[in-house]
């Protein structure tokens, strides 16, 4: 059980960083942005060529640079085309896949099998112990989700906001919604391609599919965390992006553990958990109303 919990942990704060990508595109900007799957791939795609090359460290902050750029090109669609902020999403995402085929040197998938990564050079120092996987993971998500925060709270970070909230009244602050969506997209993706880019050091291994239905997972995250930490300020929805990943993993874990849902029936499950985390804030309004009403027509 124990080696559970360690495992749920350990994905929960790998896969964090795309909960709190979302959060910042989905919740600061307003920007239903569909690039996440591609370019979940896209990080982990390039971590894992350069690692597999001898380089792991350097395979890291490549990956987000590459993320970087995938946002851009989906901001640069949205902002300078025109195109809208969902279609926008689908077109980077659908020429991401040749461009992560083209990462893994036109191979469908890529092992690590017998290379190092920043896992086992975490190991090789005696830092963490058997933990060592979840010490990294950790401190790489926190330290991500501490400068996502403190950025945020820049006068930079407050015109991201700002856009998200009103962009009609940044254009008549003489700011430029274009410059902060560009920036607010590009840090996103950056997150989502850091996430990937530690799955695949972490898994050893790469797939051309591995990002699909990632861009769901991150919002049944996000959401779960607003379910249960709300979300009325910037610091809690990144505190709710964090706590909504990893109770997701355990979620995971539980029906892995006790086998109540057969595996094939996880995307369902997922679907589902998404689902209700959306619909419950209406629930709750609809079971009030529906308990004023009947106090009212007792009260007649």
């Amino acid at each position: 059980m124990l080696l559970v919990v360690q495992t749920a942990l350990e994905l929960g704060f790998l896969y964090a960083p795309v909960a709190l990508a979302l959060f910042l595109s989905f919740r600061v900007l307003d920007i239903a942005d569909l690039t996440t799957d591609g370019c979940f791939v896209l990080g982990a795609a390039v971590s894992v060529t350069l690692t597999a090359a001898g380089h792991p460290l350097l395979a890291v902050p490549a990956a987000m640079l590459a993320g970087a750029c995938a946002g851009f090109i989906t901001a640069f669609l949205q902002t300078r085309l025109s195109v809208p902020s969902i279609l926008a999403g689908i077109v980077t995402n659908t020429g991401l896949y040749t461009i992560n085929l083209m990462a893994m040197g036109w191979r469908s998938n890529e092992s690590l099998l017998g290379s190092d990564t920043v896992f086992t050079l975490l190991r090789s120092t005696g830092l963490g112990g058997d933990w060592y996987e979840l010490v990294l993971a950790a401190a790489v998500t926190l330290l991500c989700a501490g400068l996502l925060a403190l950025f945020l709270g820049t006068r930079l970070g407050l015109s991201i906001r700002a856009t998200g909230d009103n962009p009609d009244m940044v254009r008549a602050s003489s700011l430029d919604p274009t410059f902060t969506v560009t920036v607010g997209l590009c840090l996103s993706n950056a997150l989502t391609a850091l996430s990937g880019a530690m799955v695949g050091q972490y898994q050893k291994t790469v797939d051309i599919n591995s990002g699909t239905g990632i861009v769901v997972i991150g919002l049944a995250c996000l959401i779960i965390g607003e379910t249960v930490l709300g979300r009325r300020t910037v610091y809690k929805g990144i505190l709710s992006a964090l706590v909504g990943s990893v109770v997701y993993r355990f979620i995971y874990a539980v029906v892995f553990y006790t086998k109540v849902v057969p595996v094939e029936c996880l995307k369902l499950l997922t679907a589902v958990i998404v689902a209700l985390a959306i619909a419950a804030p209406g629930l709750r309004r609809w079971a009030a109303f529906q308990k004023q009403k009947h106090s009212r027509k007792e009260a007649a």
